[in-house]
């Protein structure tokens, strides 16, 4: 995060060195926040920020969703985190809105604490490595079940939730794979520690519904969108582990993880163990979208 000089925190700009707050936050403690993940690109007009609006819109819902009080509205969080990514001299990198419970209860109930909400950005790369996006990536079934709607909010981003996918994650890279895929309650397939699921079976393309528990993710709408845009239906089903041992293609999207193959889940080679037609199409569509090639996509970037 060395490219990270600068975050702004509830109206004004810091040095990353001052960005600081209490050891006793209710947020620490508890998870009591919501976040979001944002990307910047380098784009031939300039930086530009993908699906801003959406994203900020989203973290409105999140903090709605878990009772807390966001008070910045959306079009302050838009020219919120254009001032940082610009403040921070990026040409390309991630955004991170955080709203959370400060200082004020040490409690479960957060009520009496005050809600503080900062942006940082920074340079990041690939998130699952560029060999990952070029020949595709490992992954394990993870032995955690997803989070389930009668005890979180999936469809929201709050960060204590968070602790399923790193359990999930940490388990994946101890035994050796690149990333975990979570089944929800019912033993269905549900999504990643932190990505959507496609899967490509006979030319026909599906991903996991949002009754799945997964996160209803704007990336993996883009790729459904962009998909659409050259004749090819995405069907949201349910999904089960068998499913993905017959598939010809599976792939992860995410804000981190963009379009990324998966080339092995348990040991079983995905088709002929390397990315398939449709995962390569939806890495191109997706790369000239982000980078504002495709004019009529222009609309879900924000300039800088």
């Amino acid at each position: 995060m060395d490219s990270a000089k600068f975050i702004w925190m509830d109206g004004d700009l810091v040095a990353f060195e001052d960005a600081k707050v209490h050891v006793l936050s209710n947020a620490l403690h508890y998870g009591t926040g919501v976040f979001e993940g944002i990307r910047a690109y380098e784009a031939p007009d300039g930086t530009a920020i993908f699906r801003l609006r959406e994203h900020i819109e989203r973290l409105h819902r999140s903090a709605k969703a878990y009772g807390i009080k966001l008070e910045r509205p959306v079009d302050e969080l838009i020219d919120v985190c254009r001032r940082v990514v610009a403040a921070n001299e990026l040409e390309s990198g991630y955004i991170r809105p955080l709203v959370f419970y400060e200082l004020g209860s040490i409690g479960l109930n957060p009520a009496a604490a005050r809600v503080r909400t900062i942006v940082a950005a920074w340079r990041w790369g690939t998130y699952l490595g560029e060999e990952g996006v070029a020949n595709g990536i490992r992954v394990r079934i993870s032995s955690w079940r997803r989070i389930h709607q009668s005890s979180f909010i999936p469809i929201a981003k709050g960060t204590g939730q968070y602790l399923n996918s790193v359990l999930a994650k940490q388990e994946a890279l101890a035994t050796g794979y690149d990333e975990a895929l979570l089944l929800n309650i019912d033993g269905n397939v549900s999504e990643g520690s932190g990505e959507n699921l496609f899967l490509i079976r006979d030319g026909a393309v599906f991903t996991p519904n949002v009754s799945s528990g997964i996160l209803d993710g704007i990336t993996r709408a883009s790729v459904m969108e962009l998909l659409a845009s050259e004749g090819i239906e995405v069907k949201e089903t349910i999904l089960t582990r068998g499913d993905l041992y017959g598939a010809d293609e599976l792939f992860f999207t995410g804000t981190a993880a963009e379009v990324t193959p998966i080339r092995e889940v348990d040991d079983r080679p995905v088709g002929a163990g390397k990315p398939g037609p449709i995962t390569k199409r939806a890495q191109e569509l997706f790369a000239q979208a982000v980078t504002g090639k495709l004019a009529e996509f222009r609309h879900w970037l924000t300039f800088v």
